[in-house]
């Protein structure tokens, strides 16, 4: 046996932890865009996976998928169950390695991990606000024995049925994204819809935490299919590149379908076509060309922006379009493959239909697509609805738009439009407590409370509310955060193009205290940062004795 390659094992764990750091980033893509009182839950549901998913994997997920295969092309035998006997690297022409490959196992095994840890979170997607934690921990383990190992074994071991067969993915397009896809249809149907869905749809609670997340998935991407050739070669240059020029073609695309759909080319937008074409070009990134993973991305730009409208036509409640970025990209990568194929790109992939190979390849992907759709879409059910059965996978209704407190005691945030009013002056340290000033008004005596609602934007800096208050006369003067129901809702623009009519809008409640003769300018600063008198209340009271 030859010595391990040393810049070989390196990459491979550098791209280990590459893939790893993209759970995280799976939580943060996702986490930013549910509801605010559901974002531990979200985040949670993530980074559980990394604790299930990677002990199921040693003890017995990797020797059905990677364990000599049992005969009938469909899973290993139980031999490596645990890791106890590992003293070989991987054998030839395992996934897309031949006998010059030399890594430790243990590297094989931590890099194969990854994908095993990474593929069921993204369910997780599909169904915000409806997992209820024991159960969802209880499918994480059940289905990455059951479903994900075998199908890893049918493409990615040379025993493989499909493997023999001829079906091709190098990265993921079946074993990822595919079978994570069939695994939501299946999913969905146990534990339904949301309430009112599809008449009410859930704004984000941080963009800025969802464009984090997509730059984390973009560049754990690398790793995810830059290290599936498991050497640093120029197989590895050529799989990273791909994967960069996909994602940023189907950015492009993606950002102008909106622009002429919706009138806007938004942030949202671009990482979601970026996603999506890092989805589509995973099956092919180490059997196509440059130019080939150009039309690739464009093409998933594309499609999966049109496939938005799927769950509507299915009726299915997808909170956060999986089925749309990863099913969809997942299934069309693969049958491109058949189109793109270049055996000059990699001489252990074949040649698509446009490189004059025919369209055997193409029959061979459409193959395994079919198949790995259906063997994950049928035991997917079967989990779920035994889960749900035995305890449960589907939260209350009563809980779903507030799983942090109902799940976890916790809130995520903690701050209110008030506090995120703007002030001049430099930061600084207080030194020393301000003295405490005489009260305007001797405790006893009369005075008036006026009430107004004020929209955010014209009173958005708090230092010249305050100054024009007690201008006026104030004594004391209260802001804090208030809806009003309106006559018209207000369309808002959520993510990927969606709108919502909001029935409440946001306002800044004013609370003033004032003398009875002050109570007339203090009206007239109100109107001119454009309070309503129709929403403005002025009632009598008494200071209190301090």
């Amino acid at each position: 046996m030859s010595a391990p390659n040393a810049g070989d094992t390196a990459w491979v764990l550098v791209c280990a932890g590459l893939v790893l750091f993209m759970t995280p980033g799976l939580a943060a893509f996702y986490g930013g865009m549910v509801r605010t009182r559901n974002v531990l839950a979200m985040l949670q549901q993530n980074m559980i996976a990394l604790g299930v998913v990677s002990l199921t994997w040693v003890l017995v997920g990797y020797t059905i998928a990677f364990g000599d295969d049992a005969g009938s092309g469909l899973f290993g035998n139980l031999e490596l169950f645990g890791l106890t006997d590992l003293k070989v690297p991987p054998a030839p022409n395992l996934h897309v390695v031949d006998g010059r490959i030399t890594i430790p196992t243990l590297a094989f095994v931590l890099f194969q991990m990854m994908f095993a840890v990474i593929t069921p979170a993204l369910v997780t997607g599909a169904t915000a606000g409806r997992l209820r934690f024991g159960g969802w921990v209880l499918f994480l383990a059940v289905w990455s024995i059951v479903v994900y190992a075998p199908i890893a074994h049918w493409l990615w071991h040379p025993g493989g049925w499909l493997a023999k067969f001829g079906t091709q993915d190098w990265a993921g397009g079946l074993v990822v994204h595919a079978s994570a896809g069939a695994a939501v249809l299946a999913v969905l149907l146990v534990v339904g819809r949301r309430r009112d869905w599809p008449h009410t749809a859930a704004p984000p609670n941080s963009i800025p935490l969802t464009i984090v997340g997509a730059g984390i998935l973009w560049f754990g991407w690398f790793g995810f299919n830059g290290g599936d050739g498991l050497q640093a070669n120029g197989l590895a240059a050529q799989a990273v590149l791909n994967t960069h020029l996909a994602a940023a073609a189907a950015m492009l695309v993606w950002l102008a379908l909106e622009r002429v759909t919706d009138g806007h080319s938004t942030v949202v937008g671009a990482v979601s076509g970026a996603v999506a074409g890092l989805a589509t070009v995973t099956p092919t990134a180490g059997y196509v060309n440059a130019a080939s993973a150009v039309a690739i991305g464009a093409l998933a730009g594309l499609v999966c922006h049109f496939a938005l409208k799927l769950k509507y036509l299915l009726r299915l409640d997808d909170a956060l379009d999986v089925l749309a970025v990863h099913f969809v990209g997942g299934m069309l990568g693969t049958l491109l493959l058949g189109l793109f194929g270049n055996r000059g790109v990699n001489p252990l992939g074949a040649d698509g239909l446009f490189l004059g190979g025919g369209g055997g390849l193409l029959w061979r992907q459409l193959v395994g697509v079919v198949s790995v759709v259906a063997f994950s879409f049928v035991l997917t059910w079967l989990i779920a609805a035994g889960v749900q059965a035995l305890i449960g996978l589907r939260v209350p209704p009563a809980d779903q738009e507030r799983l942090d407190q109902a799940q976890q005691g916790a809130d995520a945030y903690h701050l209110g439009g008030v506090t995120s009013l703007t002030a001049p002056g430099a930061p600084r340290r207080r030194t020393a407590a301000p003295p405490a000033g005489e009260p305007a008004v001797p405790p006893g005596q009369r005075v008036r409370v006026v009430t107004a609602l004020l929209e955010p934007d014209p009173a958005a800096n708090s230092a010249d509310l305050r100054d024009a208050l007690l201008r006026a006369g104030a004594i004391s003067v209260i802001v804090s955060d208030a809806a009003v129901a309106t006559t018209t809702p207000q369309a808002s623009l959520l993510p990927r193009g969606y709108w919502q009519d909001q029935p409440l809008a946001a306002r800044l409640r004013v609370t003033v205290l004032v003398g009875a003769d002050g109570v007339g300018a203090v009206l007239d600063e109100l109107d001119r940062m454009g309070a309503r008198r129709s929403d403005t209340f002025v009632q009598e009271a008494e200071r209190v004795q301090s």
